[in-house]
């Protein structure tokens, strides 16, 4: 993979921050206090995996990578950026205590936030296959 297209995949990270943050900001402020907090969790969740696959086939479909290796090297990039970024901004800076943090993986409570990371590392090769159809 060269250097300009690791930095192209590290841009649409950032752009899918971007996404993830107006999609929270979107659940707080418009639905978020007439729906239950696990519905809430849910839709926003579903709404990412719809958000972020349009940010990710874009990228695939008119982006620079040019073989399954590189589709799979940018969605576990882009999962390992997320829980990075998930755990280290919002248990330092946003102060949730990591049981909290953990919580969100309890596919048992219907907490459905591990099939977002799921989405974000596999779709990049799914799209990929897709596209050279």
């Amino acid at each position: 993979m060269s250097f300009s297209t690791f930095w192209k995949i590290l841009a649409v990270w950032f752009l899918m921050l971007i996404v993830s943050i107006a999609n929270g900001a979107a659940r707080d402020l418009v639905y978020g206090k007439s729906i239950s907090e696990l519905a809430a969790h849910q839709l926003s969740s579903l709404t990412s995996i719809v958000l972020l696959g349009a940010v990710i086939f874009a990228f695939v479909r008119f982006g620079p990578l040019v073989s399954e290796t590189q589709a799979v090297l940018a969605g576990l990039l882009w999962l390992a950026l997320t829980v990075a970024f998930e755990f280290l901004f919002f248990h330092f800076v946003g102060g949730h205590p990591w049981a909290e943090l953990l919580a969100n993986y309890n596919v048992l409570k219907g907490r459905v936030w591990p099939f977002v990371l799921l989405w974000v590392a596999a779709a990049p090769w799914l799209f990929f296959r897709f596209c050279r159809l």
